[in-house]
């Protein structure tokens, strides 16, 4: 700014632009320009706003930007009368990063009162919206109404990066506008066009990034959220599991499915609910949603969950997620169900993606330790989901063999770049019997030259070389290093 005289000098010259804000209203003026003009092109709209989101979220751009008419203008005044391209409908997208942008200047002034303001174009959308009989909730104007309203919102909840600023979002839509997205939910599941938007926007509405979403200990809120979630979980995964298949499966069924376990994983791992609060008191809004979610998880073959690069993370997710925090609800399930959703989890440490073997290893740690804990170590099990997961595994023995196999099959013979994940579910399950583990040495080693026994059965006795029987993270890490001597003593032809 300062320091760049002689480029001024030469603007000067030639246009008059002697000092910074004089030149940043003229890439804001034709920012504005474009968003009035070009409403026919998409590529001129993305640029255009790809440019202003940059300015505005540098911290002194951003600062430099509010003192601009142009720019004040802009936060006052987003509606379609002085941008067009907010009502074509092939610009739709490019609403989000508008709003993004709107949002990250708006809460860059501290102040309550401009951010309602600022809201007010918003507002009357939604206004509109909750006057509408529902009779008429299947007119086009109610649909790009809600597509628009959802990718705006969706835009301003990713620019809310602190507890201040999502509060002020979250006390204008709680709880005065939030029927609003289980109506359009209700009404429209059956057009991707609807609910891909509004469940992006609900995804990004629960997601606790930078800690945005700590709630006062007296209050609610955490808990009012989760049952918004659940209710519109329950509303589009009830419809979108009744409706026939169409020809285009993924955009259908299996995006809006992803995008709902997406959502759900979010609200359960965001740290913002007590989950126990919801079965003292009776209450089935954590029940319902994980309900619907394992049947529409189910409804998809897995071969299809495997095809689907974006379905595979957030069903992956979901399972680590769901082991992880909530594992009763998945011993509580029938065996035939319990063995489906383990076997994929085997199918998903397979897998080339190290993030999502990573996962399906966290999961399956979860799984070993509970089995350990309650019933290796326990007298007889008593829990309930403890009674569950015997019953479970003596129904199928292999179960924990097979898996153990898999993992020592990737660590040994796999370039695998998680060996530190996949080390932790191994020593769970080697430690749930030596059974298992003896069988597991004796299978390796039939499958090496002769010659080379004597030499691997030391590499396997060193593998276990201090490890005691623990899930502390003492012993565990031990582990973990003796397993990197093991791989490596192991390949050394």
């Amino acid at each position: 700014m300062h320091s760049s005289k002689q480029l001024y000098a030469r603007l000067s010259e030639l246009l008059g632009l002697h000092d910074h804000l004089l030149l940043l209203n003229v890439i804001v003026g034709k920012i504005a320009t474009n968003l009035k003009c070009y409403t026919q092109s998409e590529e001129v709209i993305d640029h255009t706003l790809s440019m202003f989101l940059e300015l505005a979220s540098g911290y002194m751009t951003g600062k430099l930007l509010l003192k601009l008419d142009t720019v004040k203008f802009i936060i006052a005044h987003h509606t379609k009368e002085h941008f067009p391209f907010l009502e074509e409908y092939r610009c739709s997208r490019s609403r989000t990063t508008f709003y993004y942008t709107i949002g990250w200047l708006i809460f860059m002034e501290d102040s309550p009162v401009k951010f309602k303001s600022s809201m007010e174009p918003l507002l009357q959308v939604f206004i509109s919206l909750e006057s509408t009989p529902d009779a008429m909730f299947r007119a086009d104007t109610v649909k790009y109404a809600l597509i628009g309203l959802m990718r705006d919102l969706r835009g301003i909840a990713m620019a809310t990066n602190s507890r201040r600023t999502y509060g002020l979002l979250f006390d204008w839509l709680y709880p005065t506008h939030m029927p609003v997205l289980l109506k359009g939910i209700s009404h429209w599941a059956d057009t991707p066009e609807v609910t891909t938007p509004l469940l992006k926007f609900m995804a990004e509405f629960v997601l606790n990034k930078a800690q945005r979403l700590t709630f006062d200990s007296s209050s609610p809120n955490g808990i009012l959220l989760f049952r918004e979630v659940s209710k519109l979980l329950v509303a589009y995964g009830s419809r979108i599991l009744s409706l026939p298949n169409a020809s285009d499966i993924y955009a259908f069924k299996y995006k809006g499915i992803w995008i709902s376990l997406t959502i759900l994983s979010r609200a359960l791992a965001g740290n913002y609910v007590n989950f126990g609060v919801f079965e003292l008191y009776g209450d089935r809004a954590l029940a319902d949603a994980l309900d619907i979610a394992l049947k529409m998880t189910l409804s998809i073959p897995l071969a299809d969950i495997l095809a689907y690069r974006k379905l595979t993370r957030a069903y992956f997710a979901f399972l680590e997620v769901l082991f992880n925090s909530h594992i009763v609800f998945i011993l509580n399930l029938d065996t035939n169900t319990f063995m489906h959703i383990v076997g994929s989890l085997e199918s998903g440490l397979k897998g080339l993606d190290a993030n999502i073997s990573s996962q399906c290893a966290s999961a399956v740690d979860s799984l070993a330790a509970f089995y350990f804990n309650n019933i290796t170590m326990g007298e007889a099990p008593t829990l309930p989901a403890a009674i569950n997961l015997a019953r479970h595994i003596s129904e199928c023995p292999s179960l924990f063999p097979e898996i153990l196999k898999t993992l020592f099959e990737i660590v040994l013979f796999e370039d695998c770049g998680n060996q530190w994940s996949l080390s932790r579910p191994m020593l769970s399950l080697i430690l749930i019997s030596e059974q298992i583990f003896t069988d597991l040495k004796a299978r390796i080693l039939a499958a090496q030259p002769v010659d080379q026994h004597q030499r691997l059965a030391l590499c396997f006795d060193k593998l276990m070389a201090d490890v005691t029987r623990s899930l502390d993270s003492k012993n565990r890490d031990k582990f973990t290093q003796n397993l990197t001597v093991f791989r490596h003593d192991f390949r050394v032809k």
